[in-house]
């Protein structure tokens, strides 16, 4: 019996992809709040029934505390961007999550790097 493969995993990944391009302009060209300075979508994940979509950014220049609650706030005008530019059937409620990655990547780097530094000074 041949086991049928669903593209369903596929269709979501293809999804969040196109929201994060799509949010990507419409944050920077449409959304005028002040307290949103520039910042970098990491990352979209949207839940099974695509109800939910969970969009991981990390801020360049601003309080990322404060953006989180703009772009929170903003979530309503952003999906209707989305509503006018997706076709699909169910456009998900934002969630924006602030996105510490590229924080712990430079506090690692400069952790090897002293690292690095005093074992050759050892090595001398």
């Amino acid at each position: 019996m041949a086991v049928k493969k669903t593209s369903a995993p596929n269709r979501s990944f293809k999804v969040a992809d196109q929201i994060q391009r799509d949010l990507t302009e419409l944050i920077s060209r449409e959304l005028k709040d002040p307290r949103v300075g520039m910042l970098t979508i990491q990352g979209v994940e949207v839940s099974a029934d695509y109800a939910h979509a969970k969009v991981f950014f990390s801020v360049l220049v601003g309080d990322p505390l404060e953006t989180q609650d703009a772009l929170n706030q903003a979530a309503g005008f952003l999906r209707n961007g989305l509503f006018k530019r997706l076709h699909i059937h169910t456009v998900p409620t934002l969630h924006f999550i602030f996105d510490r990655t590229t924080e712990r990547a430079a506090d690692m780097n400069a952790l090897i790097a002293r690292a690095v530094a005093s074992r050759s000074k050892t090595d001398d």
